[in-house]
């Protein structure tokens, strides 16, 4: 919730405050356990979460989930102070999500459509770990789910 927040802080599109308000719904769609990073096994939660969102939205809403963890890989090869930065279970998991990507890797990922929206919204994802930071309830951000949903349908 604190990724939309942010996201709809800064004037971000409908799009991509559904992006950030939905960005880690993949972690619901695994039969994973819990600790499975702790087992070194990556969830692969951003493409359960970009495949599940891609029957209700456009690739505007769906290619930032997708590249969330790519962004957090490109960050972490581009801006040296990025990954003191990252929580301990971020952390944990950019190993076994590839680690920080090779030059050529953030090159050719800076070339993606969304690149930006997705170092955006992973940006906000990692800044929404305020405890006690009041949100809007979650029907305050329906009228962004409505636009987005709106513009996947005229884009079919």
């Amino acid at each position: 919730m604190q990724a939309a927040f942010f996201a709809e802080r800064e004037g971000a599109s409908s799009p991509l405050i559904v992006a950030a308000l939905l960005h880690d719904v993949g972690h619901l769609l695994h039969d994973l356990p819990a600790d499975a990073p702790d087992r070194g096994i990556d969830d692969r939660h951003e493409e359960l979460g970009a495949h599940w969102l891609q029957a209700r939205f456009a690739a505007n809403v769906c290619d930032p989930v997708q590249l969330h963890v790519v962004a957090k890989r490109y960050l972490c090869a581009v801006e040296p102070t990025y990954l003191g930065q990252l929580s301990a279970p971020s952390i944990q998991s950019l190993g076994l999500q590839g680690g920080p990507m090779s030059p050529d890797e953030a090159r050719q990922f800076e070339q993606h459509p969304h690149f930006c929206d997705a170092v955006r919204l992973r940006k906000w994802d990692d800044a929404a770990k305020v405890e006690g930071l009041v949100t809007p309830y979650i029907e305050h951000f329906a009228p962004h789910l409505d636009a987005a949903a709106k513009l996947a349908g005229a884009a079919e």
